[in-house]
């Protein structure tokens, strides 16, 4: 057998072909547009695995073989180490030509390179087993045995690397006890705590002296709550597919019937209701409910008891339409205000209109520093220079602030590059993430960026995204998962949830699942508007389970226009793309100014923003605004314009003390809200101020030929990062059309201990050492070029005893942090 082995496995033939191999690897960098080089790289994903089990196998099967190396299993042993070779000598030239032809970011370059590295392991591996066989070495079986279970830790680490690409990049750690992913049945974001506080009244609530009265309004929404925790917790098994123990709990007379044992639901009383006794029952109790998967969080239960408590009210179905505000979908065009004074700005008009009405006094504007900086960061994400500055506080025309709004927007490849930040987010386009390196995910980034830097009109924006070319095709194709995934993940589901939420503020995931309980889509309608972009009638699944049953394509909104089912997908396509932007579809143009207000404004009229049924704080405001924008040929920079211009925009920014203020019914308008800024600007400023914050082989984007050389690179261009993701920049694998502007624990964290933000301002105070002669020089610098202003006596004092009069490189890092980490510079006043 040992002679045979030698023959197959350790001949001149065998060093040849693996030489033949590495020389493939090496030429094929010459050939980087042949045809053949890509569609063999397709098969790189049907090919790593291979050697990833065979060489894992070896390797387990060695380790029974330590007591006796010419053990039985050593023929086996061979086998799998020569065949996993090989087949990772034909993986690693597939997936060479596969990453020429999508683009990774530092997970494909460490999933690389430790490929490379672990190839080499392998053929060393097969070397020194060569040398053992034909030559007897045995001394060389301790390092064979060393490196060929390195090379399997170097396998897993690659196909970890590997699997952080298709699938994101907590694919495995999502799955650790410790993640937040970890907890399936995730809470809700309803603070049960401040919703009492609201509902004051004469009913009293039972077991207590407290009186809690809640109104219909409150009564829909606790309901609301208390059926999203019951679908997607308890459904599966009580609901309209499968009735255990004749229970159903998705429908309101047959939660007050109950089941088999009787009711379950007595409304007023939490203690004697069997389905409250149940949720709380220990998780191995054989009553618990649910019976599968976790337990509900604390905080559902707390709802429960809570809804039981007030009655258990459910609305009957024929209520339906009463229960969910539906908004108007036509057009409006309210009459204008007559000017009053010096508000006779269209926008302070009606803001005029609004503090009359609710008894709020205008503010003084703020002051010329406050509006630059404000409208730097709005419109370009930039601090203003001192040069700037000095120039804007120059300038004596009346209108000035009008004309540098302009002039900003004007200057096309700053305003591009800030607001690809915007529609990156909302369009969830990104230069890494999982789909793009097996073609399962289009990127869309040059034509977001040349149709944002030619203010592309709105409409036309959009019909490009729905009836799409090859370079805007990604956002509605989605991203095809890898692995098993449910009905409402597949890619024409996908396109229905994105469009809706995007372009008409409708959250259609609900009702991709089940008949929503949260607005009055249902099931059928979602798949309706899934096939406009599905090549054959999607079967409707309710709850990820086949219905048998079908439906046409249809636009959620008849009156928009019809679909022809029986067309190709181009062509449902396209009459979606012009339905979509008819002018009489006035939530279209409501949603997009909704935005853009909010975007500037620090909040929109209406909340939350994909919400866009809810009630707006100036209903009238709002529409004229979305008529407006429809007439003026959708011009995205106007309505930044007009906003930027009015007295409105220039009031002082405002703050709450509880955060629950910010999405209160009760929410009155006083002037834009505080907010911190972005990731892309904090990073940008740091850059500006101190040395680029990213590399230049980070950016992921070139502009080609910009009229200004950039002396860093934006944030907005590189690929995501622990310092931007920490900064709260999504990871854009789903729709994100707002950020929180609140502060956490890891943004401290980050601001505090973080390498790359320290090591910047590191690099930053020895530069700063070389160019200034002293500490009163540097402290006067930093204020100026940070703040925008002088530096106050008392900050100075303070500085001063930081730096001294010749500070090191030490003292300098501590003022920019210290600086840094001013309110008046993370918050966009």
């Amino acid at each position: 057998m040992e002679s045979t082995l030698k023959n197959i496995f350790f001949n001149k033939k065998t060093v040849i072909v693996v030489i033949i191999f590495l020389t493939v690897i090496l030429l094929s960098s010459f050939y980087e547009g042949f045809w053949l080089w890509k569609f063999l790289g397709r098969l790189h994903p049907a090919m790593v695995h291979f050697p990833i089990s065979l060489l894992l196998f070896a390797t387990i099967l060695e380790l029974f073989t330590f007591k006796n190396f010419n053990s039985k299993l050593r023929p086996s042993i061979h086998i799998l180490v020569l065949t996993g070779l090989i087949a990772a000598l034909i993986a690693a030239p597939l997936g060479y030509w596969l990453s020429k032809d999508e683009t990774g970011g530092s997970n494909l370059n460490i999933h690389q390179w430790v490929a490379y590295a672990t190839l080499c392991l392998g053929a060393t591996t097969w070397f020194l087993l060569n040398r053992i066989i034909t030559k007897n070495q045995l001394s060389l079986i301790k390092p064979y045995r060393s490196i060929l279970i390195i090379t399997s830790v170097g396998i897993i680490v690659t196909g970890h690397f590997g699997a952080m690409l298709a699938h994101g990049d907590d694919y495995l750690s999502s799955t650790l006890p410790w993640s937040p992913d970890y907890k399936q049945k995730k809470e809700l974001s309803f603070d049960l705590k401040s919703f009492k506080k609201s509902s004051t009244g004469t009913n009293k609530t039972v077991g207590t002296d407290k009186t809690i009265s809640l109104d219909k309004e409150q009564q829909v929404e606790l309901n609301v709550q208390v059926r999203a925790i019951l679908a997607h917790n308890c459904i599966k098994c009580h609901g309209e597919e499968k009735v255990k123990g004749e229970l159903r709990l998705d429908r309101k007379d047959m939660i007050l019937k109950g089941g088999e044992d009787g009711l379950v639901i007595i409304p007023g009383h939490p203690e004697k209701s069997e389905l409250y006794r149940r949720i709380n029952l220990p998780s191995d109790d054989k009553d618990v409910m649910p019976s599968k998967g976790k337990k509900l969080a604390g905080k559902d239960i707390e709802i429960i008891n809570f809804w039981i408590q007030q009655g258990a009210h459910w609305p009957d179905d024929k209520d339906t339409k009463d229960v969910f505000k539906l908004a108007s979908l036509s057009p409006r065009n309210p009459p204008a205000p007559a000017a009053s004074g010096i508000y006779t700005h269209p926008i302070d008009r009606r803001t005029n209109q609004y503090f009359e009405k609710n008894h709020i006094a205008w503010p003084k504007l703020v002051d010329d520093r406050t509006y630059l900086r404000r409208i730097f960061l709005d419109i370009i994400g930039l601090l203003p220079t001192e040069e700037e500055i000095n120039e804007f506080s120059k300038d004596t025309q009346p209108n000035k602030r009008a004309i540098w709004s302009r002039k900003l927007l004007d200057r096309d490849e700053d305003y591009a590059i800030h607001w690809m930040s915007f529609w990156n987010d909302a369009l969830r386009n990104d230069y890494t993430g999982p789909g793009y390196i097996d073609k399962g995910r289009f990127a869309i980034t040059d034509w977001l960026y040349q149709s944002i830097k030619s203010n592309k009109p709105y409409t036309q924006f959009v019909k490009e995204l729905l009836s799409p070319n090859d370079k805007s095709k990604g956002f509605i194709e989605g991203i095809k998962w890898r692995g098993s995934i449910n009905a409402s993940q597949k890619t024409e589901m996908q396109a229905a949830q994105n469009v809706s939420q995007v372009f008409l503020g409708l959250n259609l995931k609900c009702a991709s699942c089940h008949n929503s309980f949260i607005n009055n889509w249902k099931l059928e309608d979602a798949y309706a508007f899934a096939n406009i972009f599905a090549d054959s009638t999607l079967e409707i699944n309710r709850c990820d389970k086949p219905t048998g049953k079908f439906t046409d394509a249809r636009m959620l909104w008849k009156e928009l226009g019809s679909i022809d089912s029986k067309a190709s997908v181009a062509v449902k396509r396209e009459q979606l793309a012009n339905n979509m932007i008819k002018p009489q579809n006035g939530r279209f143009y409501r949603t997009i100014v909704n935005r853009i207000w909010a975007q500037l404004m620090g909040r929109g009229f209406i909340e939350p923003l994909d919400m866009m049924d809810n009630k707006a704080w100036s209903q009238d405001m709002l529409d004229w605004m979305a008529y407006n924008f429809q007439q003026d040929n959708s011009d995205l920079k106007n309505l930044i314009y007009l906003i930027t211009t009015s007295n409105t925009y220039q009031l002082p920014s405002v703050g709450f003390k509880d955060p629950n203020q910010f999405v209160s019914k009760d929410y009155l308008f006083k002037g834009r809200l505080k907010r911190r800024m972005s990731a892309e600007q904090f990073a940008d400023a740091i850059s500006n101020l101190f040395g680029p914050m990213f590399d230049d082989s980070m950016v992921m984007y070139r502009l080609g030929q910009p009229k200004t050389t950039p002396i860093f690179a934006r944030a907005s261009l590189v690929s995501n990062n622990s310092f931007l993701a920490a900064l709260g920049r999504p990871t854009r694998e789903t729709v994100a059309t707002s950020r929180d502007s609140q502060a956490t624990l890891l943004q401290a964290l980050e601001l505090t201990n973080g390498e790359q933000f320290n090591s910047i301002l590191r690099k930053g105070a020895a530069g700063w050492k070389q160019k200034y002669q002293n500490g009163d020089a540097i402290i006067k610098e930093v204020y100026k070029r940070a703040l925008g202003r002088e530096v106050k006596p008392n900050e100075y004092k303070i500085a001063k005893k930081i730096v001294g009069d010749q500070p090191e490189v030490n003292d300098i890092q501590d003022l920019f942090w210290a600086v840094m980490l001013l309110p008046e510079f993370q918050i966009v006043n």
